[in-house]
């Protein structure tokens, strides 16, 4: 049975692999000057920034976020994309979009 993400889900993990012309973009950088970030629009067209995590210490280009309470509040259609900004460049992954379903 597939996993299904699901209203007020708490410690759902998104994995982001930050690419530049299919190539794996090395997201670390000065934590000062950085901004690793995940933004979720919500069914209502409500938009929450997170702060990302890096793996790897970024070099993989992944970096990740946990979900908390209120992130996944609503049932329905979700848009997900990440912004990354480091010395060498701003980059946007394409937008992601996942489905929140209602508990018994």
């Amino acid at each position: 049975m597939p996993s299904e993400i699901h209203k007020n889900d708490i410690g759902t993990r998104f994995l982001i692999t930050i690419k530049d012309d299919g190539n794996v973009v090395n997201i670390s950088g000065d934590p000062g000057s950085s901004t690793h970030q995940i933004n979720i629009k919500k069914p209502d067209d409500t938009v929450v920034n997170r702060s990302a995590t890096l793996r790897d210490v970024g070099i993989s280009g992944v970096m990740y976020y946990d979900t908390i309470a209120g992130d996944l509040d609503q049932a329905g259609t979700y848009k997900l994309q990440a912004k990354v900004v480091i010395p060498s460049g701003t980059y946007f992954t394409d937008v992601y979009t996942f489905k929140v379903h209602t508990n018994l």
